[in-house]
């Protein structure tokens, strides 16, 4: 257990990105989280950031110290519960990450601005910038992923697929608080994943769209030989 007093996290109290090179490392690790994070399952971070912090087991920015307010746990925690369950719904998991896109990212960006607090205004818009850029991407990694998966008839796969985001965002948080350069290396190496996988899904969607629409057959019929 770390204790909010003892714990090496007190270096945010006061973060300066111009302090020790690992005290640097966790605030960005942390800011690049909660953003990355965010744009999968908000609502189960602001819920478990700020049940986490006030149970003592991590001590986060003098920023983030509203997250621990009873009235922030009890709102994002029952978001996350509708989250939960609406999320392994096909159609409707489609639905609601359409509803979130405009909450996400700019919730994402907010977080990492806050969590980079520092005295200096720069790094703060920095954060900004950056969280915003790591929600929209795992947003859209998430839910164009999602909105292929939806194509099967069979609810098996979604449901694995949800359950299998949750641990990862369980996961991902874990190891930014606990293990930040893990954390860093594994973002950087989801981010080019997500490079990869992002024209493909946009193909994917793109042909399912045609062939519902009927657009996606030769309007003009087989050429005569």
């Amino acid at each position: 257990m770390i204790g909010v007093n003892g714990s090496h996290h007190a270096i945010f109290n006061e973060c300066t990105l111009d302090a020790r090179p690992m005290d640097a490392i966790h605030a960005i690790a942390m800011a690049a989280g909660l953003a990355w994070a965010s744009g999968i399952r908000l609502y189960a971070v602001l819920f478990f950031a700020g049940v986490l912090a006030r149970a003592g087991f991590i001590d986060l920015p003098d920023n983030l110290h509203v997250l621990t307010h009873w009235a922030v746990i009890a709102a994002s925690g029952f978001m996350f519960f509708v989250e939960f369950f609406a999320d392994k719904v096909p159609a409707l998991d489609s639905l609601w990450d359409a509803l979130n896109t405009f909450v996400r990212i700019p919730a994402g960006a907010l977080l990492a601005a806050m969590a980079l607090g520092s005295h200096d205004p720069a790094w703060t818009l920095a954060g900004a910038v950056l969280g915003g850029a790591l929600a929209a991407g795992s947003h859209l990694t998430k839910a164009g992923s999602r909105a292929l998966i939806n194509t099967s008839p069979e609810p098996f796969s979604n449901i694995a697929t949800s359950i299998s985001e949750d641990l990862l965002v369980m996961g991902g948080l874990w190891s930014a608080f606990f293990h930040p350069v893990v954390f860093l290396v594994l973002l950087v190496l989801f981010l080019l994943f997500a490079a990869w996988l992002l024209p493909k899904i946009w193909r994917g969607i793109r042909t399912v769209f045609a062939t519902l629409t009927g657009k996606g057959s030769d309007p003009i019929g087989p050429k005569a030989a």
